[in-house]
């Protein structure tokens, strides 16, 4: 379930890499680091290292969010460019890159592992060229991601301060938020122009969001000080000030909050409210300007697959009706007198399967950390190699969790001075029921999203651009396939919990029905609600979020579904073609080991393992 509210490579964020219009010769040829002729296939594999090395060097140095998420305290004092002038100049220099890299390194010339990365590489370049026309199709504010809310969540959760330096870095930051908050403003501006404007109902979030955003001192009248604020004062009180220092930066940081956050914010929401005013009802891509050839695009992005939405509709609702009989089967095995409907309204409503109160959320935590650490001991069965990153279970903080999504997970520093999160949205326990505890904890922490972002960034021998990057279906289908294995590994006790795993899974293939109905078949937003009211034990409240979430993310939530059916499909067929040879811990290596891929290199990658091992 990660969302991105945080930065994601691959397709998506290689387009934002490259030159400015004004560089350094280096950034500007951006040529193979050694000019010599390669007499030798590991030197040309060697030399194609340094090249990767230093590509994606370049891009860090735009990026100097991305270099506080990878622990790398540089530039600390700035934020990335927001402008669409960036983005066409940086889109420009990575087409450049990857044609000079086919000049310069013929791939017949390098090993499997090079050709792989040669490969990805121009994947996501191409990916990324094709998704320059849609750059105004995106909304750029909307309840689930956005500037207005990354920037404080950055401040809070990746900009640390050690040192004097860092407190000044941290105040600069505060100051250039005007920049780039305005930045992504006009962006907004533009695409409103273009009559593309998400719809009506999500002003109102956004705007309660940035409400909640410039509450408290210095902004307000009260002793309850700004997020931003209690954040710096928190991190400053811990280093070793005198009176006069400390009392010097909390002075600079009020002053930047009041001269230079707080009009950004309030032009931001003078923007919105014009909006607001020319935002219609209609929910789906449909609507949008190319709106259907859009609509393509994010499938095409978001599965790796050339399905179509017809397609994908018709898979969701039978795997709707497959997961319906398993159900049924546990209504069978605890005795429940109904029908299926009958069944989730029982699930939805019965105080046993959910906590309240502050007790209650702390006791979720608690639990929700016991059950990763149990699974943590048990990896060695399933797996050949575990990630050496800590998972800390944290609840989604206050000012975003009205907004936020149900659970996300927070990749950890490159360097391991941070963790890996895995957030959970408590705001509102009645739509984190007890029973998927279980499958969300897997999912999102061990052996889910944690797993497979840590290791992938813990891998020796390939370029950074893999480490770090990311394919939706690959990292989505891993996460849902992680719900699934537990099952088979003994876990799943309870036949409550076991129909909460059922039900993760419902909820995935739900979603490859209402996605595809909202921004193909011109669904409305209601009747999105009332379907998976209809076909999932979910709450309804839970079923407004997400379909207002997949309102303003298309094509995304059908990853999840799709991804794993095909690593379950390619590990059905390693186990057919491998029979008694076949070990599942060497697959789950096969699927971790070059970290996250579209689904069809990935494919090869199995099907090379079923051959290699074949022939031993």
């Amino acid at each position: 379930m990660t969302i991105k509210h945080t930065f994601i490579l691959g397709a998506s964020l290689l387009a934002l890499t490259a030159c400015q219009s004004e560089t350094t010769p280096k950034e500007a040829t951006n040529t193979p680091p050694a000019a010599e002729t390669v007499e030798t296939e590991t030197q040309i594999n060697e030399q194609l290292d340094a090249w990767f090395a230093e590509d994606f060097e370049i891009y860090l140095s735009k990026r100097p969010e991305m270099l506080a998420q990878l622990g790398r305290k540089e530039k600390m004092d700035q934020w990335n460019d927001e402008s669409k002038t960036f983005y066409l100049n940086e889109l420009d220099r990575r087409r450049r890159a990857m044609e000079e890299m086919k000049e310069n390194f013929p791939r017949a010339d390098l090993d499997p592992s090079h050709q792989l990365s040669y490969d990805l590489y121009i994947d996501n370049v191409e990916r990324a060229l094709a998704g320059q026309q849609w750059f105004d199709h995106q909304y750029r504010f909307n309840q689930m991601f956005g500037a207005h809310a990354n920037i404080p969540t950055f401040l809070l959760n990746q900009h640390k301060i050690e040192t004097v330096a860092d407190a000044e870095a941290y105040i600069a930051r505060l100051r250039g938020i005007e920049t780039k908050l305005g930045q992504v403003v006009e962006n907004s501006k533009n695409s409103a122009d273009k009559d593309i404007l998400p719809p009506k109902f999500v002003y109102a979030h956004v705007l309660r969001d940035v409400d909640n955003i410039m509450s408290g001192a210095p902004f307000e009248d009260t002793e309850e000080l700004n997020l931003m604020l209690a954040d710096f004062q928190k991190k400053t009180d811990e280093l070793d000030l005198d009176d006069e220092q400390r009392e010097a930066l909390y002075s600079d940081a009020i002053t930047a909050l009041q001269d230079h956050v707080q009009p950004a914010y309030a032009a931001l929401k003078t923007e919105l409210l014009r909006q607001q005013d020319l935002a219609t009802e209609d929910d789906g891509a449909w609507k949008l300007p190319d709106g259907g050839a859009y609509y393509a695009h994010r499938l095409s992005q978001m599965t790796t697959t050339d399905m179509t939405p017809t397609e994908i509709h018709d898979l969701g609702l039978s795997e709707t009706d497959r997961i319906h009989e398993e159900m049924r089967a546990i209504m069978e095995e605890v005795e429940f007198d109904g029908t299926l409907n009958e069944f989730f309204e029982f699930m939805r409503t019965d105080e046993q399967f959910y906590y309240s109160g502050e007790e209650g959320k702390e006791r979720y935590l608690k639990e929700a950390t016991e059950l990763i650490d149990i699974m943590e001991g048990d990896l060695d069965s399933v797996f050949l190699r575990k990630p050496e990153a800590e998972l800390e279970v944290r609840a989604v903080e206050p000012f975003r969790e009205q907004s936020a999504g149900k659970a996300f997970y927070s990749r950890p520093a490159a360097d391991g001075s941070r963790p890996g999160y895995y957030y959970a949205n408590l705001y509102e326990m009645k739509d984190m029921p007890t029973y998927q505890m279980e499958a969300l904890a897997y999912h999102e922490g061990i052996p889910g999203h944690h797993m497979q972002i840590a290791i992938a960034q813990e891998l020796e021998g390939i370029p950074d651009f893999r480490r770090f990057g990311s394919y939706t279906p690959y990292s989505e289908g891993w996460g849902l396939y992680s719900e699934y294995l537990p099952k088979e590994m003994g876990y799943y006790e309870d036949p409550y919990s076991d129909f909460g795993r059922l039900a993760m899974e419902l909820w995935r293939a739900g979603r490859l029905v209402v996605d595809t109905g909202l921004h193909d078949k011109q669904w409305t937003r209601e009747e999105a609600i009332d379907w998976l009211v209809e076909n999932t034990p979910n709450p309804k409240g839970d079923a407004i979020n997400a379909i207002e979430r997949y309102i303003v993310m298309p094509g995304q939530a059908t990853a999840y579904k799709i991804g794993m059916l095909k690593i379950q499909e390619l590990r059905a067929r390693a186990e057919e073609a491998l029979g008694e040879d076949f070990d599942i811990r060497e697959y789950h290596d096969v699927v971790l080991r070059n970290g996250a891929v579209p689904l069809n290199i990935l494919e090869q990658l199995v099907d090379d393992y079923i051959e290699e091992t074949l022939a031993q």
